[in-house]
């Protein structure tokens, strides 16, 4: 690749790809983005890593060959997605200000999330430069599985969505049922599609991390041979911790004893509610001190928790690849996930773990 691809701009319009996974909107997105953003520079490939600024527009360099560009488009200050439609021209003219700066000419652009794409397709098409889309979520994948009272996407995303897999040069999956909901729900040429499956660093995300035990029950004050249960990702209905919490309730009562259920992650904007209605469901089913909310984790400390965990739950309504499923196999522990999530290709069933209907 870097025979011919010199630079690139990695685009995520509606979350920094710098942000915590767990906080805001930042999940297996952002993670997966830094770690292709350093993969690609240590093979020589300047990486622009571009986003909305949400307070004052700045241009950081994260690492070498790895530049964080926040670019102005609208107010500086956080919106909501529903809101980002409207500014996505004003940040496709800004990418377009920074893709012809002298020597700053992209070999090509990858939008993730179907806002980059809907903000730089325009760009791409005007500069002539090879564009390729990643969605990570699909409208149609998300409005077949949704939580209960939850609002489904809105047509106009799913009409997007389909506009942008036809016209990018190429567009990237992560899973080949990604690939099934691409061409048979949104339209995608086949010919088109690559599927890149997310990856682990196995360095980090490894059994027998030495201390983990200790530092994890030190952090959440979890005494000394009594079982974890983790649940990782941002706190919303359609991840579903209710699950979780609910579960561990229902051990309480069937054996008289439950395990510690960590869950981690701070609720996306706007479900500060169903935060709170997790803390009063714990406490009215008698469970409020086996339930431990951390609070979104950095890499190390989520990694310790994985390894010591003895079940990571992944009850989300909707999952196109499942990360924190596969940081866990990578962590030698087991996960307990829906099968029509599409978690057959991070679950082995019967195997790394169990798969439900």
């Amino acid at each position: 690749m870097s025979g011919s691809v010199k630079r690139v701009a990695l685009v995520s319009m509606h979350t920094s790809p710098a942000e915590q996974a767990g906080t805001g909107d930042a999940g297996g997105l952002n993670v997966s983005l830094m770690s292709t953003a350093t993969e690609l520079a240590a093979r020589g490939v300047e990486v622009d890593l571009l986003t909305r600024a949400t307070s004052t527009p700045r241009t950081t360099r994260l690492s070498d060959g790895v530049v964080l560009r926040e670019l102005a488009a609208g107010p500086t200050t956080p919106l909501e997605k529903s809101g980002l439609t409207a500014v996505a021209d004003e940040f496709g003219e800004a990418v377009a200000t920074a893709a012809g700066r002298p020597r700053s000419r992209y070999d090509l652009i990858h939008a993730h999330y179907w806002l980059s794409g809907l903000a730089t397709l325009p760009v791409a098409i005007e500069l002539g430069i090879p564009f390729v889309q990643s969605f990570h979520t699909l409208a149609a994948m998300k409005n077949a599985h949704l939580a209960p009272g939850q609002e489904p996407e809105p047509s106009g995303r799913a009409l997007a969505e389909r506009y942008l897999a036809g016209q990018a040069g190429a567009v990237v999956a992560s899973s080949t049922s990604e690939v099934t909901s691409l061409i048979d729900q949104v339209g995608a040429p086949a010919d088109r599609i690559w599927v890149i499956p997310p990856g682990v660093d196995v360095d980090l995300f490894r059994p027998n991390r030495g201390g983990a035990a200790e530092r994890v029950r030190e952090l959440y004050g979890i005494e000394p041979g009594r079982p974890i249960v983790a649940v990782v990702g941002r706190v919303q209905p359609l991840k579903d911790q209710e699950l979780g919490v609910r579960a561990l309730a229902a051990l309480n009562t069937l054996r008289g004893w439950a395990p510690v259920l960590v869950i981690a992650g701070e609720s996306t904007p706007g479900d500060e509610g169903y935060l709170a209605s997790l803390r009063g469901l714990a406490a009215h089913l008698g469970v409020e001190e086996e339930v431990r909310f951390a609070g979104a984790l950095g890499r190390e400390d989520l990694a310790d928790l994985l390894a010591v965990a003895s079940i990571t739950l992944v009850p989300s309504h909707s999952e196109t690849f499942g990360l924190v499923a596969l940081e866990t196999t990578a962590s030698g522990r087991s996960v307990i996930g829906y099968r029509k999530t599409r978690l057959l290709e991070s679950v082995a069933d019967g195997r790394s773990g169990l798969l439900i209907e």
